[in-house]
């Protein structure tokens, strides 16, 4: 084996060097053509060369196009190209899979020299093909216009970039496919909560023509209720499609906009709405909805009698975790020792109960001047 000169000592170690750094820069990249456009720099520094292009295989013009490079005139980037068959020295790179070293273009018998390289008096090119799982992407080329002499240890060291492109190339391919999948997901999420707002509005719409045409005032009464509900969902939904991240929604908004949906039926009545910023997982936003919804409407209907007053609905997270949603009135007040478990006659607290407990919280009636509900949440 012969040994290597001091200088041609030191170019390997720096080669050496250069790989071991790009390999941070291609696990690290979020972009190709920057990726891409380093590889040339560092590839053209470690041979010393003038020149260096990366080229991506156009298939269906069977072209390969200049994507990145230093050395070139501009107007060769992402505009220039070379035949990818293989009486050229990157179309022959390409088709074959093998590196090409060519140090004498003007003599050359197997490949004709491209247009472009000729153009810019290259003398001598080595290239090496990139391609990855995903199939074959393209060819990392180095030129110079000096005498000189490309090794198969060159090829060793340009063929370390071109893998570690290669794989840069797959994982952001993949990464974009994922990005894409999930952003699609989630348009499918907001589209769905969309039409089930659009079609809950045309159930309450029914159920208001329904009640309409009944002369029995319970029925009405109850139509009427289950009209409340239902809008009381499509609210939820109509919210769900509108936030950033359809898997959560923000507390304090959420809160504020029901309110103002039932301040639009709730008469004289001032509906106060005091919450904190808090994001929730989307899970709890029908069962909190329907759980506000309950309350404000009953105290809309039994807190003032024949008069009017405020009801406040307050969302806090108290400062040992957890959370608590209250609604309160100023009112007639509850009946003395009333338990909500306990109230079978009305539907409504039967449903606050129940939703309750599907929030995994605790319920609780606060004693002051007039009712204060609380829905007690554990972190």
């Amino acid at each position: 084996m012969t040994a290597l000169s001091p200088s041609a000592l030191e170019m390997r170690l720096r080669q050496q060097a250069l790989l071991s750094d790009f390999g941070l820069e291609a696990l690290r990249a979020t972009e190709l053509l920057p990726l891409l456009q380093k590889a040339t720099e560092l590839c053209a520094e470690g041979m010393n060369a003038q020149f260096c292009k990366a080229l991506e295989y156009q298939a269906a013009q069977d072209l390969l196009l200049v994507c990145a490079g230093i050395g070139w005139s501009p107007d060769v980037i992402g505009k220039a190209t070379i035949g990818a068959d293989l009486a050229s020295p990157a179309g022959f790179a390409l088709k074959t899979g093998r590196p090409v070293i060519s140090n004498h273009l003007q003599g050359e018998t197997r490949f004709r020299t491209p247009s472009l390289m000729a153009a810019h008096g290259i003398r001598r090119a080595i290239n090496v093909l990139i391609t990855n799982a995903d199939g074959h992407y393209g060819v990392l080329e180095v030129d110079d216009t000096r005498e000189g002499m490309f090794e198969e240890a060159d090829v060793a060291f340009m063929q370390g970039f071109a893998n570690l492109l290669g794989g840069a190339i797959e994982r952001l391919r993949a990464e974009a496919r994922l990005k894409a999948a999930l952003e699609r997901q989630d348009l499918l999420g907001r589209e769905m909560s969309h039409r089930v707002k659009n079609s809950l509005a045309v159930v309450a719409g029914l159920l208001a023509l329904q009640a309409r045409g009944s002369d029995n005032k319970d029925v009405q009464n109850a139509l009427a209720d289950a009209r409340t509900r239902v809008e009381a969902v499509a609210q939820v939904h109509d919210q769900l499609w509108r936030q950033p991240d359809v898997t959560r929604f923000d507390l304090c908004d959420f809160l504020e906009s029901l309110c103002a949906k039932l301040q639009e039926s709730a008469g004289l009545h001032r509906l106060v709405c005091r919450a904190q910023a808090l994001s929730l997982p989307a899970d709890l936003a029908i069962p909190l909805g329907l759980f506000v919804n309950e309350l404000v409407t009953n105290a809309i209907k039994y807190a003032y009698g024949e008069g009017a007053g405020e009801i406040r609905i307050e969302a806090s997270a108290p400062a040992e975790g957890g959370l608590t949603i209250a609604v309160s009135d100023d009112g007639i007040g509850l009946p003395e020792g009333f338990e909500p478990a306990k109230a079978r006659a009305s539907l409504g607290m039967r449903v606050i109960v129940n939703l309750a407990r599907q929030l995994n919280g605790t319920l609780a009636v606060v004693p002051g001047k007039g009712a204060r509900f609380e829905l007690r949440m554990a972190p």
